[in-house]
């Protein structure tokens, strides 16, 4: 709603304020007449949201208490509160609002119905199993043997490889698939949530989840993901997703947690018509998570049950594997990139990815003892173990027929998923010489040559004819050469326009893509693009559907995420 409806609404009053204007021109009524039939329209449908800029009167326009009730919006002026700003709080943030935000009546969300009713239990016994948290399939305890920091400590990124023993368990995979780590939610993050809900005594209770009676809730249910019975602890570790960006139904339902009347009203303006842009501004857009919305607006003290109706699930992390069964028997490698959430007025401390810094935490005893680099044969025993299960990727394969030519696009960890098809590619070479391979091609970038170039075993794959062609590019390195070297790996891909035309046109190869989307790989589309109208000699238009064949024919595939 917040994303498609809320934008598709604003252009909704522009149209219609168009057409009455041209309704005018026709029946020629006066404009006071045309506002006078809007606000017929609204008074008469008053679940519409009230914000059409024809003219002072009907910005201005707002609900009386019954219209309100019947719609389940709520209408407030001004002076219900008194939040005037100090002279020296122009610019708005999260907690303080300005005109005309702040001297604005407001339309904000009905007051979502309750629905979850938690009951504290003094019976003991063993807590749920996190398998029972997963519908997708069987889950599998792996050990972690080996840990990599693949980037120098001076990288912006650190880049992380883990290797994980699956001998002793059923999984199973193919270089291109993808498998899911179940995580948990920061263990001091749960500490502090527990003590903002005043339940610090109580995290290791047992607690019973079930559907409030008479709530008025249509077909309410306990969310799947929440076990009836478990410790209060195991729901905020294991279960919600704390770090979840409030929507606006849930900052309505904390609304009438919060005392005090400053921060009820700035609660209210977030979830409201009006105070639109800054939520976008201030809460998505600025990555505000739930606990951070707590340390803003001290006074708001929400219910567990608000927790459990608002709070997402806590979802397992996908990640690409970076490893070939063949190449490395029992075992499953991947990459990826420790995130770091820095400090900001909204966020007062900066903090680490959930999974990811989970992880970096749970291995840093292995980086600290196990200094290998990524070609060596040595092994570290640990006694961490992860919980793991498949996601299986039906396309991103190697192509069936081994003479078939492909490219492949990785920038950063996304080439992570290349590691196995080269070492897949390795192994079938050395086990059938009498095949056919076709060309392999990879296009590779990072930051610094020397900082984050994070497989330098790709020269290996390239010496021995596993790799027939690597591109490299490094964005941040500086260069003397007369002509600058691209930066991007888009960039480079267009520099042999003629090469991918002929694997893609003529030899009816495959164009693989790992990445980030917005800021790779629908750069790699447009250039694939441009490649292909410059050397078919068509408009843009036609290489776009040409494209869109490729696409359809699983011949461009894309592993990406946003």
């Amino acid at each position: 709603l917040e994303l498609v409806v809320d934008p598709w609404i604003d252009g909704l009053w522009l149209a219609l304020k168009e057409a009455l204007l041209l309704q005018k021109k026709k029946e020629g009524m006066s404009m006071s007449n045309v506002v006078d039939a809007v606000s017929g329209s609204l008074f008469t449908a008053p679940h519409v949201v009230h914000e059409l800029n024809l003219s002072s009167e009907v910005q201005n326009l707002k609900l009386e208490d019954e219209g309100a009730r019947s719609s389940g919006a709520l209408s407030q002026k001004l002076g219900d509160i008194n939040l005037v700003a100090p002279a020296r709080d122009t610019e708005p943030s999260l907690v303080h609002s300005v005109p005309p935000v702040s001297h604005s009546a407001l339309n904000i969300p009905a007051l979502p119905p309750e629905y979850i009713e938690v009951q504290f239990q003094d019976t003991h016994g063993e807590d749920a199993h996190l398998s029972s948290l997963i519908l997708e399939g069987t889950t599998f305890e792996v050990p972690v043997t080996k840990a990599v920091q693949l980037t120098r400590e001076d990288a912006i990124k650190t880049a992380l490889l883990l290797e994980l023993d699956i001998s002793d368990t059923d999984f199973d995979y193919q270089p291109g698939d993808a498998f899911c780590v179940i995580c948990p939610n920061n263990a001091s993050e749960v500490e502090e949530l527990l003590q903002i809900l005043g339940l610090s005594e109580k995290g290791d209770d047992f607690v019973c989840v079930k559907v409030k009676q008479g709530t008025k809730k249509k077909g309410a249910s306990r969310p799947q993901h929440i076990p009836e019975r478990s410790t209060l602890k195991f729901i905020l570790t294991w279960c919600l997703e704390i770090r979840a960006i409030p929507k606006k139904a849930f900052l309505r339902a904390l609304v009438e947690c919060t005392s005090d009347a400053g921060e009820k009203r700035r609660l209210q303006e977030l979830c409201s018509r009006q105070g639109a842009s800054d939520y976008a501004r201030f809460v998505r857009d600025s990555n505000v998570c739930f606990l951070d919305l707590l340390h803003a607006f001290p006074s708001c003290k929400p219910s567990l049950n608000l927790l459990i109706e608002h709070l997402p699930k806590l979802q397992a992390r996908s990640y690409s594997v970076s490893s070939s069964n063949l190449y490395q028997p029992g075992k499953l490698c991947f990459v990826f990139n420790v995130v770091e959430l820095p400090a900001c007025p909204a966020r007062p401390v900066s903090r680490k990815g959930v999974c990811t810094g989970w992880l970096a935490e749970l291995v840093a005893p292995l980086l600290h003892s196990n200094k290998t680099t990524l070609d060596t044969k040595g092994e570290s025993s640990s006694t961490e173990k992860i919980s793991i299960f498949p996601r299986p990727n039906n396309t991103f394969h190697l192509p069936a027929d081994p003479s078939v030519p492909f490219m492949m696009v990785g920038p950063g960890t996304g080439i992570s998923p290349f590691i196995g098809f080269l070492q897949h590619r390795q192994k079938l070479r050395e086990q059938h010489t009498d095949w056919e391979f076709g060309e392999a091609w990879l296009f590779f970038g990072c930051r610094h040559r020397d900082r984050d170039y994070l497989f330098k075993q790709l020269r290996c794959f390239l010496e021995n004819g596993t790799l027939t062609h690597l591109k490299v590019c490094f964005s941040r390195d500086s260069s003397t050469a007369e002509v600058a070297p691209p930066k991007y790996v888009q960039d480079v891909i267009r520099l042999y326009a003629k090469q991918v035309a002929r694997v893609l046109l003529k030899e009816r190869g495959y164009f693989y893509i790992c990445g980030d989307k917005k800021h790779m790989a629908d750069g790699v589309s447009d250039a694939v693009v441009d490649i292909l109208s410059m050397e078919m000699e068509a408009d843009k238009l036609e290489a776009m559907k040409i494209l869109a064949t490729l696409r359809e024919e699983k011949r461009y595939l894309q592993d990406v995420w946003s």
